[in-house]
Order: structure tokens, then C-alpha cells, then sequence
């Protein structure tokens, strides 16, 4: 079974969701890209456009430069982008075991995702919370923070000066 760090670095931001591609999908699954998008287009209809879809030229292009493949080879057709949802769905149409079991690391990882940006966010809050109530407070930690910022900084510097050995 993959693990989540494998999973984590195969989901990426596209149209502003968090997606993964069908070649990622199928190399976890061990199956050719193509038997997939076969099993996709068979089920078309479980598949709306919040669970799958299609790149478009410039999003392919922008795909391919950022993983500076080559332009040779590779895929004639468009990569599909599924959602978390349309990866959830593909558990219904990939009947393998191993479909099932990276299936359920899939969801896992997505939900340590989201339960991070969550926490992230809140923490973020807190901060902006103390920042507004405590003033003084929040002066005093910063200004702490950069007297040890610039006692650090003077201990490292290059001493000058006169030394009896």
C-alpha cells in the first residue's frame, strides 16, 4: 500500500481544488493509464464535473513545464483531473483489491490534508486574536524575539580589535 507521503505528493492544486491526475491514479493502482480512463468513460455518468475533468491545453502545457517533461511521446489525449470525490467514485468503478486498498490511503491522505489546513487556520486565528486583545503583549514576545534575534547575531560576529595572547 502506498504511503501518505507517496499519496501527499500527487495531489495538486488545479482550478482551485485539490486534484489528482488520472497517470498518478494509475500507477497506484497498477493498472495502465488507459484501462482507466476506459472504466471512467464506461461510467461516464458517475463522473460530473466536480468529481473529474478533462485538462485543457493550457493547463496540460503548464503540466508538462513544471515536470519539465519532454515533448516527445507520452499521452496524445488530455489527462483527467479527479477531485476527491471522483477519486472516491473510482472505488466503485476499479473493482480490484488493490483499487480498494489505495482507495482508502487516497481518503486518508485527504483528510490529514484538510484536518492541517484546519489546524493551520486556527492557529493562524489565535495569533491574530492575541495580536488584537493583548497589544502589549504581543509587542513585548516580538520584541524579545529580536533582542535574541540580535544577541544571537553578536556572538557570531567577527571580533575586532586589539587581543593579548
Amino acid at each position: 500500500m502506498p504511503n501518505l507521503e507517496t499519496i501527499d505528493n500527487k495531489i495538486h492544486v488545479l482550478r482551485n481544488q485539490k486534484v489528482m491526475f488520472d497517470f498518478d491514479l494509475a500507477l497506484l493502482y497498477e493498472i495502465e493509464t488507459k484501462r482507466l480512463k476506459e472504466a471512467v468513460r464506461r461510467n461516464i455518468e458517475r463522473f460530473p464535473e466536480d468529481f473529474m475533468f478533462e485538462l485543457n491545453k493550457e493547463e496540460f502545457d503548464n503540466l508538462r513545464t513544471q515536470n519539465a517533461s519532454s515533448s516527445y511521446g507520452g499521452t496524445r489525449y488530455m489527462p483527467f483531473a479527479f477531485t476527491e470525490q471522483g477519486v472516491a467514485m473510482l472505488s466503485s468503478v476499479l473493482k480490484s483489491s488493490k483499487a480498494i486498498e489505495v482507495n482508502i490511503a487516497i481518503m486518508r491522505t485527504f483528510v490529514l490534508l484538510r484536518n492541517s489546513i484546519l489546524s493551520l487556520e486556527e492557529v493562524s486565528k489565535r495569533i491574530t486574536d492575541v495580536e488584537k486583545h493583548f497589544p502589549e503583549i504581543y509587542n513585548a514576545l516580538n520584541y524579545l524575539m529580536n533582542t535574541d534575534k540580535k544577541s544571537i547575531e553578536q556572538n557570531e560576529r567577527k571580533k575586532i580589535g586589539y587581543t593579548n595572547k
